[in-house]
């Protein structure tokens, strides 16, 4: 029930107090004024969310515009951001709740270092610094009480994890750099291991990261037990169950540096590291690529969710997996694996930055799962997100929302997931690559024009933008139409165009063996004489509900 929308938070004039509202982590993620993000006015009898706390604004007079989903996206700086929220040992309740002590979640955190900060680094430190002075709490106990975000600018990346401390009035938080040819990976865990105090350059820490761990006995001093393992100290390990996140980061590993052969299996991913924090991909790594790693579910591999013989995936190989229901509950313990592509992903988002560029940095937004969706780019300067995108949510069906576009592509090709993922596919790869090109046509045309730059911005590129994400909306809802057509009713339907045939493909064989097919009905017991039957007049004997009669035949 995430919030899917994105939208434009604008820059605005600082006052002297910033208001911190609670998050929800839910939809409505925001109801107010405070953003001057007209998506968020209250509607339809909705009331103002009402601050839990206020932080002192710094000196500068404008905050920075920014994009927006549940997190800060991207800012007017080129600052990214992703989130994948963690296990921590600590927990903590939000401000205005009972017994509530923190102010700060890591929804707000990062709308704050979106309005103020101009690189990672800085972001960091203060989000660090914030979360030390005003307390920090997580989503909650099952999908975690700690996070994980990828800082990035045009320069730098950095890996933050935060923690509430255990007075539930500050944090723990740590960060490590990525180098410039560094791939990570971040899957609802911790993946920081040694920290390096004096090695500022890489390392960023609060103090509490080694004060809490000397008072509970989980680390003396590098003398004695060498330098503090983060995640071995502050991590709860994988949530749900074994597999939930070392399963995606060896698949990312996988894809990225297949020649690191990293293993599939380990003891414990929180005591047992068997991958690194970083590693270098056999090749460079474009958005493209990053596009098909959300989109992973494992495929030719022994992991395979959707693979030919794998019972689960039904006969026509379905990677998704439901969550839990009546069923589940009656049968007891398990699991299935869980893949990077997952179908109840709100949005999936790839940030691009480039210190080159005319246009600033690009936000890739994928709405609904990766697996359906097709990634759109949008960029800080436009002046606002098109409303496709901007609204619309889990609750309500809409024609006119991009999420619903995407979500209903996807479980629509469902109806027959081994044949429509080809016309899926072949549709994203389609619009994903015009996108590309028309960034690139469209950086080249601006940084040509620089006559006046809100004119030339206006006239050449926020119109193609929008048109594009209007472009690639219709197409999904149309490839909808086209795959219900193609597959209805089990066949495989051509239109007049390429013959109009229909073909009867059936079941894979192996689906058959495996249900029980032959073991089905048997043939009719009657002798049929159809059509041209003897005339020697004798009588036939012909089985009926298991009695037996005489016929004379005519």
């Amino acid at each position: 029930t995430t919030d899917p929308r994105l939208v434009k938070v604008p820059s605005s004039k600082n006052s002297t107090k910033r208001p911190v509202f609670f998050s929800p982590e839910d939809y409505p993620r925001y109801v107010g004024y405070d953003r001057q993000v007209p998506e968020y006015f209250p509607a339809n009898g909705q009331k103002s969310f009402e601050p839990i706390g206020y932080i002192p604004q710094p000196h500068e007079e404008e905050t920075f515009a920014y994009l927006e989903e549940t997190y800060g996206a991207l800012n007017e700086k080129q600052l990214g951001i992703g989130e994948s929220t963690c296990s921590g040992v600590f927990g903590a309740i939000p401000l205005g709740a009972p017994n509530g002590t923190a102010l700060l979640s890591v929804d707000e955190l990062t709308h704050i270092a979106m309005e103020r900060a101009t690189t990672a680094r800085e972001a960091v430190q203060m989000m660090g610094s914030l979360a030390e002075q005003f307390g920090f709490y997580g989503a909650g106990q099952f999908e975690g009480t700690s996070e994980s975000l990828a800082v990035s600018d045009t320069t730098e990346a950095w890996i933050f994890h935060i923690l509430p401390d255990p007075t539930g009035k500050s944090c723990i938080w740590a960060a490590q750099r990525v180098p410039d040819n560094g791939f990570a990976v971040l899957a609802n865990m911790f993946v920081i291991r040694q920290v390096d105090p004096n090695d500022t350059e890489n390392f960023l820490m609060s103090k509490s990261v080694h004060q809490v761990a000397k008072e509970y006995n989980w680390w003396t001093s590098e003398q004695e037990d060498g330098l503090l393992d983060f995640t071995k100290v502050y991590s709860d390990g994988e949530y749900s169950h074994k597999y939930y996140s070392g399963r995606r980061m060896w698949g990312a590993y996988h894809l990225a540096c297949p020649s690191c052969n990293f293993p599939a299996d380990y003891v414990d991913l929180q005591s047992d590291p068997v991958y690194p924090v970083w590693t270098v991909p056999d090749q460079p790594i474009s958005v493209e690529d990053l596009f098909r790693y959300h989109r992973y579910t494992y495929q030719n591999t022994p992991f395979d969710l959707g693979a030919a013989g794998n019972l689960a995936a039904g006969p026509f190989g379905s990677p998704d997996r439901w969550k839990a229901g009546p069923g589940e509950k009656q049968v007891g313990a398990g699991n299935w694996e869980r893949a990077i592509g997952l179908y109840r992903t709100s949005d999936t988002y790839v940030v691009q930055s480039n210190k080159e560029s005319s246009l600033g940095g690009i936000l890739w937004f994928g709405p609904a799962s990766a697996l359906g969706t097709v990634f759109t780019p949008f960029v800080v300067q436009l002046e606002s997100i098109p409303k496709s995108f901007s609204t619309g949510h889990q609750a309500v069906f809409s024609r006119g929302s991009a999420f619903w576009a995407a979500c209903y592509a996807h479980n629509i090709a469902n109806l027959k997931w081994s044949y429509a993922i080809q016309d899926l596919q072949a549709r994203q790869d389609m619009l994903e690559r015009k996108s590309i090109l028309l960034m690139q046509q469209l950086e080249a045309d601006y940084h040509g024009s620089q006559q006046d730059p809100h004119q030339d911005f206006r006239a050449l590129v926020e119109s193609a933008i929008l048109a594009n994400a209007a472009d690639i909306v219709s197409s999904l809802w149309q490839l909808s139409d086209e795959i219900m057509f193609k597959y209805a009713s089990g066949f495989v339907n051509e239109d007049d165009s390429h013959g109009g045939l229909s073909q009867m493909v059936g079941y894979p064989a192996w689906w058959l063996e495996a249900v029980g097919f032959k073991e089905g009905p048997p043939p009719p017991p009657t002798k049929p004489k159809c059509c041209n039957p003897p005339k020697d007049g004798k009588t036939t004997t012909a089985l009926r509900n298991g009695s037996s009669g005489l016929m004379s035949a005519a």
